[in-house]
C-alpha cells in the first residue's frame, strides 16, 4: 500500500513496528508513534485506546509482513523438505543485513520487554511466535518422516528450539552492536541440522 493510500490505522502500525523495533516498547511513547506516523495524537485515540493496543495490533501487522515474506521466499519451492528447512534458516541469514532494527524480530523484542508487565501484549507475541513455529513445524515432521530423524519434543520441539536459536541471535546482535554475531550462531544452527538430518550425495 502506497503511503498516500494508507489509512491512519495503517500509518500507526507501521510506525510502531520501525518504532518499536528500534527502540523498545518500553522506550516508545505514544507521541512518537504520532509523529512517525505523521498523525495526530487524537487520530491515535481513535482507532486504538492506549499504547499496549496499538502494540497488540503491531504484532499481527508484524505476522502478517512475515507470513508474506516468507511465503514468497524462493526455498519455498525446494520439493525436499531438509532442503526447504536448510533453505530457511540460509534466507534468515541473508535477512541479518544493515541496521539492527531492519532484521530483528518486533515481537521478541516486546515479549522480552512486557512479558511480565503487559500480558495482553506477551499472548499477542506469544501467537505470532507460534504461527511461525507452526510454518517451520510442517517442514520438519516431514523432514523427521523422509530421513527417519527424532529430536527432542518432536517437529515443534525442533522449531521451537530453531527459533531459540534466532531470537537469541537478534539478542546477541543487540548487545554487541553487530549483525555478523547473529548470522555465525545461523551457521552453527545449520551446521546442526546439516549433522542431525544428513545431507545426500546431491548435496556435497
Amino acid at each position: 500500500m502506497t503511503a498516500d493510500k494508507q489509512t491512519a490505522r495503517d500509518k500507526i502500525l507501521d510506525a510502531a513496528v520501525r518504532v518499536i523495533r528500534a527502540q523498545g516498547y518500553a522506550g516508545t511513547s505514544v507521541d512518537e508513534l504520532c509523529a512517525a506516523a505523521g498523525v495526530t495524537k487524537g487520530a491515535f485515540f481513535h482507532h486504538f485506546k492506549s499504547k499496549e493496543a496499538a502494540a497488540v495490533a503491531a504484532a499481527g501487522r508484524f505476522s502478517d509482513m512475515a507470513d508474506g515474506i516468507f511465503a514468497a521466499a524462493p526455498y519455498r519451492a525446494l520439493p525436499d523438505p531438509v532442503d526447504r528447512m536448510l533453505g530457511y534458516v540460509a534466507f534468515r541469514r541473508e535477512l541479518m543485513q544493515g541496521e539492527l532494527p531492519a532484521f530483528t524480530c518486533l515481537v521478541g523484542t516486546m515479549a522480552q520487554e512486557a512479558y511480565a508487565t503487559h500480558p495482553i501484549v506477551r499472548e499477542a507475541c506469544a501467537q505470532s511466535i507460534d504461527a511461525h513455529v507452526a510454518m517451520l513445524e510442517a517442514d520438519i515432521a516431514e523432514a523427521m518422516r523422509l530421513r527417519n530423524v527424532s529430536a527432542p519434543g518432536g517437529p515443534r520441539g525442533l522449531a521451537l528450539y530453531m527459533q531459540a536459536v534466532i531470537q537469541g541471535a537478534f539478542v546477541l546482535a543487540k548487545a554487541h552492536g553487530d549483525a555478523r554475531v547473529a548470522a555465525q550462531c545461523l551457521d552453527h544452527l545449520h551446521d546442526h541440522l546439516v549433522r542431525l538430518f544428513g545431507r545426500r550425495e546431491t548435496d556435497q
